[in-house]
C-alpha cells in the first residue's frame, strides 16, 4: 500500500486545472497509469484515486452481490460522477466541471492525504471541518485506535 502524506493549498484555473505541486507529484504512484477522480462518499470534496489503489478496491466492490438491491444502490452511488484522469505534461491535473460543482470548488483548494489517496477540498469547506464546534479528536482517536496493537 502506498502512503502519501502532507497537505497542500492550490489554485484551480478558470479551466478546472490545478498544479499538483511537485513534493506531492513525487509521491504518487505510476503516474503512467493514470487516477481516478471521484466524489467522496461522506464529505464534500473530491478523492483522487492512484489506479493501483483504484484497481484494489474495484476487486472488492466486485465481490459485492449485484442482485441485492442495497449493492446495487452503493455502487451507482459510488461511481457516481468518476472519471479517468492523468497530470499532464505540465503537471496540472484537470477537474471537470461536474466534479467541481459537487466539492463547491472556486478557486483555492486544499490537497490533503488519507493514507493512499488524496482528497480535494474548497479551502474554505476543509478548514471548516477542521474546527467543528462538537468535534473532539482526542475522543474520537480514542475510538477508533485503542483497540489496535501496536507491538508489529
Amino acid at each position: 500500500m502506498t502512503s502519501i502524506i502532507g497537505t497542500y493549498e492550490c489554485k484551480v484555473d478558470t479551466k478546472g486545472r490545478v498544479l499538483v505541486p511537485a513534493s506531492l507529484k513525487k509521491q504518487l504512484p505510476a503516474m503512467a497509469d493514470g487516477f481516478v477522480l471521484k466524489r467522496s462518499v461522506f464529505e464534500t470534496c473530491l478523492e483522487l484515486w492512484p489506479m493501483a489503489e483504484w484497481e484494489k478496491m474495484m476487486l472488492k466492490i466486485n465481490k459485492l452481490n449485484p442482485f441485492d438491491k442495497k449493492v446495487d444502490t452503493f455502487i451507482r452511488a459510488f461511481m457516481a460522477g468518476v472519471k479517468l484522469v492523468d497530470i499532464d505534461d505540465a503537471g496540472r491535473l484537470l477537474i471537470a466541471k461536474d466534479l467541481l460543482q459537487f466539492g463547491s470548488i472556486t478557486k483555492e483548494i486544499v490537497m490533503a492525504s488519507k493514507v493512499n489517496i488524496v482528497e480535494i477540498w474548497d479551502k474554505d469547506l476543509y478548514e471548516a471541518t477542521l474546527e467543528p464546534e462538537d468535534f473532539d479528536f482526542g475522543a474520537l482517536a480514542q475510538e477508533v485506535m485503542s483497540n489496535i496493537s501496536f507491538d508489529e
